[in-house]
């Protein structure tokens, strides 16, 4: 007996929207002839349209209702396996944070308070100064945390686009990216999974990112002019030297060094 399939006489319920994102449809279907719900599946896919109504199909949901009888919906929407950018296809979330970062110079000391019959070396800044060197101190830095989440038809999540995923994590932006400046956002990585199983079913994923804004003209110590990228790494070098106050040998700062420890990339290459 062959698979046959016919369009059900309620077929054809649909929501016109004023934005086309939020329009749908709704084809029904009557399969007969077999028994193998994947061949069922297959039947109505092949019966029913790519697209109505300028609508790309989405789902194909059965139903068993009798031996060798299936009840077929097929389900049409706007873009939701494009892959493009919009806000109705996609999903942002965010997070203001703080990341930690390991710093041996203060931005100003407050106060020196000395012993009786001393005077308070002037350390010029730097933090927990030794007789072998500054162990400096862990503080919390701004950084803001985001994630977006896209979705791709199956014919977009290729060998070579994971690859490009893979090629971009753990690395800050070339060029401009979502409003950051080159070498403010770092690309933490992505999940991914495919809802369903069959050829139009598409991909869910997510991109997280963490941004950490560049800074210019910082100044340690006796060091001014210094430019610095949202995740390059600054440290700087001291040496010993005599402080005038109290005669005491100190910590000073003799140079800063800015240090690029993240590699770049193109996040065009994310497509979204």
């Amino acid at each position: 007996m062959p698979v046959e399939v016919f369009e059900k006489f309620e077929s054809r319920r649909s929501t016109k929207a004023n934005q086309a994102s939020q329009s749908s449809a709704e084809l029904g279907y009557i399969v007969r002839g077999t028994a193998d719900d994947l061949a069922a599946r297959t039947a109505a896919q092949a019966a029913s349209p790519a697209t109505y109504d300028t609508l790309p199909r989405q789902t194909i949901q059965i139903e068993p209702i009798g031996p060798q009888l299936w009840d077929v919906t097929v389900r049409y929407s706007q873009n939701a396996s494009t892959g493009t950018s919009t806000p109705s296809e996609s999903s942002f979330t965010f997070e203001t944070g703080g990341g930690t970062q390991h710093i041996t110079q203060s931005l100003q000391t407050m106060q020196r308070r000395p012993a009786p019959g001393t005077t308070a070396p002037d350390f010029g800044g730097a933090i927990g100064v030794t007789a072998d060197g500054v162990e400096g101190v862990e503080i919390t830095v701004p950084v803001y945390q985001f994630s977006e989440t896209h979705y791709f038809t199956d014919a977009q999540v290729t060998a070579s686009y994971k690859g490009a995923i893979f090629s971009c994590t753990g690395k800050t932006n070339a060029g401009s990216f979502r409003g950051f400046a080159a070498g403010e956002v770092l690309f933490l990585g992505a999940t991914g999974s495919k809802r369903g199983d069959g050829p139009d079913d598409d991909w869910e994923i997510t991109f997280r990112f963490a941004a950490s804004p560049n800074q210019t003209n910082l100044t340690v110590g006796p060091v001014t002019g210094i430019n610095k990228k949202g995740w390059e790494y600054l440290w700087v070098r001291y040496a010993d030297a005599e402080d005038s106050g109290s005669g005491a040998i100190i910590k000073k700062p003799i140079a800063a060094y800015v240090e690029r420890v993240y590699d770049q990339a193109n996040f065009g290459a994310l497509g979204i």
